[in-house]
């Protein structure tokens, strides 16, 4: 059973995140923000200008009192300290912010909007260094760890890149419909019906591998490799869209939840962990070498969901609302998952240690 924070919104919680001293902020609707300590107190509540839905909230990775959120078209940074007026605010979004990111040396913040912008403040010069851009909604962008000049971002084009914040154009582009159609062939019409749009990014600790939330329920695993990235895993758990996914400090373990009211667990380390030939690549090579009429009968399909198949969620928490926002901290010496969905309280669910 979930533990229930209750006390801090009146508003659905659209986003939360967690600073290194295990301070958690939660971002609702109307503008509403709240700080909890570990046990799930209120530490401090701001009603930010305008009432403007807060939907993305993000620490600082170098100082755990700096905490950067977004409401409207405008990014605000407060001091958890003193939550009172914001201490800078930054208006360069020409649309609804949908997610925010910071790189690990602080000096890049990344904001992807609904007209398909990502804005990237330099924070140091207090100005946009790169205006990147999707053709659609753009729902997540990340910073990879260990590489501050690098992000990935996604959106509702179907459309997952990879960007060096030398480039204005992505180093690497993938659309996951078109990549859904070559593998399944024609016999894919559900894909029409229910396309790819992509909902959530989260990249590992090692910076190399990352993995995408779609629509279609499904959610695929990516490792980079110099300025490209190729399909490592694809695997299905939700039954409707999946909202979120999160990589966990510990090597590829991978929370997911969806808009099924689940929260799935899932160890994809003996997939993703060593340096080998993935079920995706072999499959490309079998692609290449079969016969035209091969490729369209539905038989490379069949292949892909076997070698797939063996991937399954380590834990199912069936929560039973729509997910909004998934995050992860250690409570009295034991991981918990914490999930936002469309009330106005935080559940905190215990999570097994790996």
């Amino acid at each position: 059973m979930a533990v229930k924070w209750i006390g801090g919104h009146s508003s659905s919680i659209l986003c939360l995140n967690v600073n290194t001293e295990g301070l958690v902020a939660s971002g609702a609707e109307r503008g509403e923000l709240t700080l909890w300590d570990g046990g799930g107190t209120p530490a401090g509540q701001l009603q930010l200008p305008t009432a403007d839905d807060v939907t993305s909230v993000v620490f600082s990775p170098r100082c755990p009192t700096r905490l950067y959120t977004s409401h409207g078209e405008t990014v605000s940074l407060l001091d958890v300290r003193s939550l009172k007026e914001p201490v800078e605010r930054f208006h360069v979004n020409e649309e609804e912010i949908n997610c925010l990111s910071v790189n690990e040396t602080e000096n890049f913040l990344a904001a992807a909007d609904d007209s398909g912008a990502i804005k990237v403040m330099d924070l140091e010069n207090k100005k946009v260094s790169r205006s990147l851009r999707h053709s659609n909604i753009c729902s997540s962008v990340v910073f990879r760890p260990q590489r501050p000049q690098s992000l990935v971002s996604c959106g509702l084009d179907m459309q997952v890149m990879l960007w060096n914040l030398q480039k204005a154009r992505p180093l690497w582009a993938t659309n996951l419909q078109e990549c859904e159609m070559e593998e399944d062939g024609l016999q894919s019409a559900g894909q029409f019906f229910n396309p790819p749009l992509a909902h959530s990014l989260s990249v590992a600790a090692c910076g190399n591998i990352f993995g995408c939330g779609a629509q279609d329920g499904k959610v695929r695993i990516f490792r980079v490799t110099g300025v490209k990235f190729e399909r490592e895993l694809e695997f299905q758990g939700h039954s409707l869209g999946v909202s979120q996914v999160l990589f966990m400090p510990e090597a590829y373990w991978l929370l997911t939840g969806g808009n099924d009211g689940k929260v799935l667990l899932w160890d994809v380390s003996s997939d993703v962990g060593k340096q080998q030939k993935s079920p995706a690549k072999s499959l490309q090579r079998r692609k290449a070498q079969a016969p035209a009429s091969t490729r369209k009968d539905g038989k490379l399909n069949k292949v892909a969901s076997n070698e797939h198949a063996r991937v399954s969620p380590k834990l199912t928490i069936e929560h039973g609302e729509k997910v909004n926002w998934i995050s992860c901290t250690e409570l009295k010496g034991s991981k918990r998952v914490l999930v936002a969905d469309q009330s106005s309280s935080v559940s905190v669910y215990p999570l097994p240690e790996p």
